[in-house]
């Protein structure tokens, strides 16, 4: 079964500073490698003087992932980024932390608990948002048919053409159709039916 995961729906920046060293998160929305390799060089490149700069991301609904330690003892850093990206169930994310050294050692247990809740903290103040498939479909409906369902159907996304009679074309979730079918037919006496046209994806904020 495909799991529908969750993105940021903007980039977030976000510092913690854990014994006296500085933790810079930045998180990106992102479709390529091709855009996380320029983000990962433009990073580098912007905190040159760093101590280190750890990553991990995700695109492709999951499918692929990599984690860096960018010098960190083996899986303190990238990999711990990378479990709480999973566990949040994420995609098409980029997230880079930017360690400033303050002079004090974490140890193996404490710089995984830091690198992680480097990127909770980020993601604490993200929105998010969710790919969801609608079926598009038409139907016609005479003027008197048309304004008695107008109020009903304000929120959903349509596209309407008057002629003689009103061609609706309507974008409805799998969970909407059965009722929303009902309503037409009802309203049309059995006269009309929903005519599947295309479906396709929108990308929708999470409340």
């Amino acid at each position: 079964m495909v799991i529908n995961l969750k993105k940021i729906s903007s980039n977030i920046e976000n510092t913690i500073i854990v014994e006296k060293s500085k933790f810079i998160t930045h998180l990106y929305k992102v479709d390529t490698i091709e855009e996380i390799n320029e983000l990962l060089a433009s990073n580098n490149k912007k905190y040159y003087d760093a101590t280190h700069n750890c990553y991990a991301y995700i695109i492709d609904n999951g499918n692929i992932q990599k984690a860096s330690d960018d010098g960190e003892p083996a899986k303190t850093a990238g990999y711990p980024m990378l479990d709480v990206l999973k566990k949040n169930e994420l995609t098409n994310i980029l997230a880079i932390t930017t360690r400033y050294f303050g002079g004090i050692k974490l140890g193996a247990g404490g710089l995984t608990r830091t690198y992680a809740e480097s990127v909770a903290a980020a993601l604490r103040i993200s929105s998010f948002s969710m790919d969801v498939n609608y079926d598009v479909y038409e139907f016609w409906l005479t003027y008197p048919e048309y304004n008695k369902l107008i109020s009903q159907i304000s929120d959903y996304k349509k596209i309407e053409s008057f002629t003689d009679r009103i061609n609706i074309k309507i974008w409805l979730k799998n969970e909407e159709f059965k009722a929303f079918e009902l309503k037409i037919s009802e309203l049309t006496n059995g006269r009309e039916k929903l005519n599947y046209l295309y479906s396709e994806m929108a990308e929708e904020l999470l409340k």
